[in-house]
Parts: structure tokens; C-alpha cells; sequence
């Protein structure tokens, strides 16, 4: 059994390579994903991760998603970071988040991920970075 955390940056790696097919090859056909936690309902299986992956990879042209710490218990994986891409319009949109996985042996069964899609979405509109996003993104990375 791999570490979480590899497989995690397996994912990030595959996302970046925008490899779809991929980024799924590690999640449970029954996946239950909150990718917007408490702001939008969740995913769930891999053909509803799929749709929204090709949707939201769509309106991407670079994605520099990074991880600053991680801690593993039992099945789960604990992550904290920030998801930062570029559109293709060259905005750059920047979201720190935690997020929760839970595992049944190397493949996803849980994503939880906690992001302020407020930030998000005064970004698209062309608002600058905020000084506290600014911070939080001015970790290294691991």
C-alpha cells in the first residue's frame, strides 16, 4: 500500500498533466467528492467526478496546485495548501484549502475539501489576491 500522501501528489501531478483518466485510476467507483464543502453538494461516483473534472479543467491553462503539510491517520490523509491556476484568459485564481481523504486501501472512497469559493469568485471577477491569501500561499511547498 502506498503512502496517502503519494498518491495524493500522484493526483496533483496527473491533474497537471491534465490526465483525467488518471486522477480517477485512484478513486473508488463509489467516491463521495466534496470539492466545495459546505458550499456545494457533493460528487458522487466516478462518472459524476469525471463531468465535473472535464467542466472545470476546461477554463484552465495552468494549474500550480500545492500541498505545505499532511498527516496521515489510519485511513484518512489531512492536507493543507493552495489551488492555484491560471485561465486562459491569464487570471490567476488562488484558493487555500484543507481537505480530508479517506481511503479503503490506495483508492479514494472520501474527499473533503474546505475552500472559501467566495475568494474564488472575486477573483474571477478580476479582483487582485488579498493580503491574507497572499500570506497563506507564501509557504514552501512539499
Amino acid at each position: 500500500m502506498a503512502a496517502r500522501i503519494d498518491i495524493y501528489l500522484a493526483i496533483i501531478a496527473a491533474w497537471k498533466a491534465k490526465d483525467i483518466d488518471a486522477v480517477l485510476s485512484h478513486m473508488s467507483d463509489n467516491i463521495v467528492w466534496h470539492f466545495a464543502a459546505a458550499a456545494e453538494p457533493p460528487l458522487r461516483g466516478k462518472a459524476s467526478a469525471r463531468k465535473f473534472l472535464t467542466r472545470f479543467g476546461a477554463d484552465i491553462a495552468e494549474v500550480r496546485w500545492r500541498v505545505f503539510h499532511h498527516a496521515e491517520a489510519g485511513n484518512r490523509l489531512f492536507v493543507e495548501g493552495v489551488d492555484e491556476l491560471l485561465t486562459p484568459q491569464g487570471t490567476v485564481i488562488a484558493a487555500p484549502y484543507a481537505g480530508v481523504l479517506d481511503f479503503d486501501g490506495d483508492l479514494i472512497t472520501g474527499w473533503r475539501d474546505y475552500v472559501d469559493v467566495g475568494v474564488m469568485a472575486a477573483q474571477r471577477r478580476g479582483e487582485p489576491l488579498s493580503a491574507q491569501v497572499l500570506e497563506l500561499m507564501d509557504k514552501p511547498a512539499i
